[in-house]
């Protein structure tokens, strides 16, 4: 008999080993699809008012849950209990919004010679969803929310650092009701349980977000049944400072652009490129701002950053400011047990250094000076990610020039907000494919069925 495949799930603010957490195989995965499938042919056919009432029923479960979801996420990931309170909330605002879907999933009657024609708006069929760990919960929603309102069945598989919250979404679905086998959280190993959801011919879609290379390798996989993909992958984001900006704001912002969530953020703004004109005086109005950043006990509400996931992520984060950077400005880390790793500060640093060019994924950010509009979207613009970005000028034609010129899927100017729930989110270039959130996400779950019926007799 083959020994079960455990995990331990570690605490990364304490190094402690919280649960021991077993990972499906084979096996179980090919259960877990045709469980899925079978599910699919009796959930499509739940009336639209029905499933809506359902998506209700389960957001209105995770409200209640959110405290716990939060210290869930505090313990399992290492997110500020302010952050995992957001995510919680964010996770019950994704379904209920998606909630009011079913019944919304309009066709059209096209005019044509002959007789009727309309078009329907069908579910794909089992969905099979592989979330990050350094948004478990937000991410899981995210996609969960909109297939299941197309009439889709979803088995979602966890990073195996953070499954925690992910099994406590699937346990509240079905104590909202979710029918057995319509959604099913599956921990287990990428190379295991995520493959095989592109290589069974039984699961319709992937979604994915996690890194480029991943994402080109399950791309590259569902080619070969032309299944389609959601890929939410890395970033690189610019945050353009222009002269004319409130500097003092843009200074005061910047840190929790780019170091929120310890910088494990694909929207983190990690390069910072500011007017030469106002480099300096920009330089002496971030360093403050970046010492003052609380960083500590993720539990504690007035900490603002927390610990890394792992010990082998702070290395590779580590890995990109060698003893020779130029490190302009650290802020501080706690003592003792944590995978902790101080806001840092690069500047100046060459366009060609691989902590301006590669997506580091830790508190780090490299600061350069910039011309004229023309040279900040050319450094803007010169990375293969295109996820989002900032701008902050109090120019509005600037704003809607450079808003244009950016090659990203997601710009604010005068702040740094990426997401919300309403409005899509996905990435220009190798940041990813397809868009989540809003109604465009409903596109990605859905397939176009024409239907023409004679008139003539």
């Amino acid at each position: 008999m083959t020994e079960p495949d455990l995990f331990e799930v570690v605490n990364p603010a304490t190094e402690e080993v919280i649960t021991t957490v077993e990972l499906a195989g084979l096996a179980e995965t090919d259960a877990a699809v045709a469980r899925a499938r079978a599910a699919f042919d009796t959930w499509r056919r739940v009336a639209p008012a029905d499933r809506a009432r359902l998506l209700r029923a389960f957001a209105a479960a995770v409200d209640a849950d959110r405290e716990h979801l939060a210290a869930l996420e505090v313990a399992n990931a290492g997110h500020t209990i302010g952050n995992a309170r957001w995510e919680a909330g964010n996770a019950r605002d994704v379904i209920e919004y998606y909630a009011a879907a079913p019944e919304r999933l309009f066709g059209r009657q096209i005019p044509v010679a002959g007789g009727i024609d309309v078009t329907f708006q069908e579910p794909i069929g089992v969905v099979g969803v592989i979330v990050p760990w350094n948004f478990p919960m937000p991410i899981a929603a995210w996609a969960l929310a909109p297939a299941l309102a197309a009439g889709n069945t979803v088995i979602l598989k966890p990073a195996e650092l953070t499954p925690l919250t992910a099994l406590r979404l699937g346990e509240l679905a079905v104590a909202a009701g979710i029918p057995e086998g319509v959604l099913q959280v599956l921990p287990g190993r990428g190379p295991v349980v995520g493959q095989r959801f592109v290589t069974h011919p039984d699961v319709r879609k992937v979604v994915f977000t996690g890194s480029t290379g991943v994402g080109k390798e399950i791309m590259a996989g569902c080619a070969a049944q032309v299944k389609p993909v959601t890929l939410e992958l890395g970033g690189k984001s610019a945050n353009i400072v222009f002269a004319d900006a409130d500097l003092a704001k843009a200074a005061a912002t910047a840190p929790y652009a780019v170091f929120d969530n310890a910088g494990q953020d694909c929207c983190a703004r990690s390069r910072i490129l500011v007017e030469a004109s106002v480099f300096d005086d920009f330089l002496a109005l971030l360093e403050p701002a970046v010492r003052g950043v609380r960083v500590g006990d993720p539990s504690d509400e007035k900490t603002e950053m927390g610990p890394l996931i792992s010990a082998a992520h702070r290395e590779r984060v580590a890995s990109y400011v060698p003893d020779a950077s130029a490190v302009a400005f650290r802020g501080n880390t706690p003592d003792g047990p944590g995978f902790w790793y101080p806001p840092t500060v690069l500047a100046p640093v060459r366009h060609d250094d691989r902590a301006f060019t590669e997506e580091i994924f830790g508190p780090v950010v490299a600061v350069v000076p910039f011309r004229d509009e023309e040279d900040a979207l050319r450094i803007a613009n010169a990375t293969a990610y295109g996820l989002s970005g900032s701008i902050w000028t109090r120019d509005l034609g600037r704003a809607l020039r450079v808003s244009r010129g950016v090659e990203a899927g997601n710009l604010s100017v005068n702040s740094h907000s990426s997401v919300r729930y309403t409005t899509p989110f996905g990435g220009f270039k190798q940041s990813g494919l397809g868009r989540e959130l809003g109604p465009d996400a409903l596109d990605a779950f859905t397939q176009t069925k024409n239907v023409f019926i004679s008139t003539e007799e």
